[in-house]
């Protein structure tokens, strides 16, 4: 791209001159940060309410995972597409648009009365989110001088951080004391400062002419794709790999990402240019993000589980119980960032995931009741400080790998492996999750002279795991040994789950060893 390209690209073609002012300036980081942070904290804040939401709304497991897949699958299979359109008809527009969006179907979330209308709302609001994250970094890359930016860039980054990791304990706090809806409602009014500040405060921008072709059958084959995928593992679970209803969404969804692929090769605007793939270092980092955040969403789904309906936390404890991840990201995070100045990004990787693969080991070793400082904690901390020493020099390794006019969709698609990631392990992992539950539960009651009719009823109800209701008319002693089988199965299926994150990191370390150059620091 030449000189004249690259300034155009930083010109709005609509009303202003950019970079823009150092008083503008705060008004745009104001805007994005409150605007992606909704977005964040949404996803994060949900973890921690679903096991008090399965409670109310009386959800099955496959239930509960659609109401995260929905909103994951629409969010990681549009957010290309989403930055594309801001560039041909204006950031601050779609991003407007996105914020609008993501609103309307929080207050639909809020308000959904059954599980069927909150995963179709969570579907919205992810389409929501693919519109307005894009657009937060975009305008921020556009509305800052050299100078400036990478600062502004570290601001947005580190408090959208603290927006996603603060998810869990306003997720639980909420939740206990007011209700799991107030998680959607409190986006209401940071929407309207949001919409409010880009209206007065922030002009337009938009990529050159506007011009550029938009990757409208990209985004339909990945979405089509995805979803066939997600939706044939999570009913897998429940009836098995061999059934058409598993066999053909699954068919179609490989197919779906196989044209993809092959689409994206040939069109002349692809939304994922696979030509970044040739640098060796671009596929390490982009296959490490996958690994690390398919571990950490696949374990995240099931730990709010295993604290409030197996270990006895309240939905506010569960989220307080995430506490030392924060600390430890605040801590270590600035540090990291100094190993890569010092060392280059290869070294901290490995350290980094090593330590988180030994995180997610230490989750498999509690069992049922005890202190949380000798059970979870020592789990949550090593963890913790494991991602701080990640995160940064994963992205630094890869937006290095690039050229600098490719950095956006560098990013762009950075982000969207990971949240694809998210969208796999959920499913993935559920059926290994509920399948190791359901052997051993049989196994468990094997062992328990049960009458038929209230095995059947057992039986009938797996797909609740925790939640399982034991018939009243059963003996007491009888009821304490079903609900211990219940209890023991469960756990032996989270321990499963915390064993394959711990591997995927695992691999990343690997993946590090033999895949990241090692750059010189600056």
């Amino acid at each position: 791209m030449t000189d004249k390209a690259l300034a155009q690209d930083q010109i709005d073609t609509t009303s202003a001159n950019f970079p823009v002012s150092k008083t503008v300036g705060r008004w745009v980081l104001l805007a994005t940060i409150l605007g992606s942070g909704m977005a964040f904290i949404d996803s994060t804040a949900m973890n921690v309410v679903i096991p008090v939401l399965q409670s109310e709304l009386n959800a099955t497991i496959p239930q509960v995972q659609w109401i995260i897949e929905a909103y994951a699958l629409f969010m990681s299979s549009l957010m290309l597409l989403g930055g594309s359109l801001g560039d041909k008809f204006g950031r601050k527009r779609i991003f407007a648009l996105g914020v609008i969006m993501f609103t309307g179907a929080s207050i639909w979330c809020g308000l959904s009365p059954n599980t069927s209308q909150l995963i179709v709302a969570r579907a919205f609001q992810g389409a929501g989110g693919a519109l307005l994250v894009p657009g937060s970094l975009a305008i921020v890359n556009i509305s800052f001088s050299n100078e400036h930016r990478g600062r502004a860039i570290g601001i947005w980054s580190g408090f959208t951080a603290i927006t996603t990791t603060l998810g869990p304990i306003l997720g639980g706090w909420l939740a206990q004391n007011l209700s799991w809806r107030f998680v959607f409602f409190i986006n209401v009014p940071l929407a309207i400062i949001v919409l409010a500040t880009l209206y007065w405060r922030i002009p337009e921008s938009k990529k050159g002419n506007g011009e550029q072709r938009l990757d409208l059958w990209g985004s339909l084959l990945v979405t089509l794709g995805l979803g066939c995928v997600v939706f044939g593992l999570i009913d897998s679970g429940n009836i098995g790999f061999g059934h058409p209803k598993v066999i053909v969404p699954l068919i179609a969804g490989g197919l779906s990402l196989l044209g993809f692929l092959f689409y994206e090769s040939r069109t002349s605007s692809p939304m994922m240019p696979l030509n970044l793939f040739k640098s060796k270092t671009f596929s390490g980092g982009n296959l490490i993000t996958l690994l690390f955040w398919g571990a950490w969403s696949g374990a995240i789904f099931f730990i709010p589980f295993n604290l409030i309906q197996l270990q006895g936390y309240s939905a506010a404890g569960a989220g307080l119980a995430f506490l030392p991840l924060i600390l430890a990201l605040f801590l270590f995070s600035p540090w990291a960032g100094g190993l890569v100045a010092n060392y280059g990004a290869k070294p901290p990787l490995i350290v980094g995931t090593i330590l988180a693969s030994i995180g997610f080991y230490l989750f498999t070793l509690p069992g049922i009741g005890g202190s949380y400082w000798t059970t979870f904690f020592p789990a949550i901390t090593v963890l913790g400080v494991g991602m701080a020493i990640i995160i940064s020099p994963l992205t630094t390794a890869v937006m290095e790998s690039v050229e600098l006019r490719e950095s956006g969709v560098a990013s762009g698609i950075n982000n969207t492996v990971g949240r694809i990631a998210g969208l796999l392990a959920i499913a993935i992992m559920g059926v290994f999750a509920l399948t190791t539950f359901n052997r051993s539960l049989d196994y468990e009651l094997n062992s328990i002279d049960l009458q038929q009719e209230t095995r059947q009823s057992i039986d009938d109800q797996r797909i609740k795991i925790l939640l399982i209701d034991i018939p009243e008319n059963v003996e007491a002693e009888k009821r304490v040994n079903i609900k211990n089988a219940i209890e023991k199965s469960f756990l032996n299926g989270f321990r499963l789950m915390m064993l394959i994150s711990a591997s995927l990191v695992l691999i990343g370390t690997f993946v590090a060893w033999f895949s990241i150059e090692r750059m010189k620091p600056d």
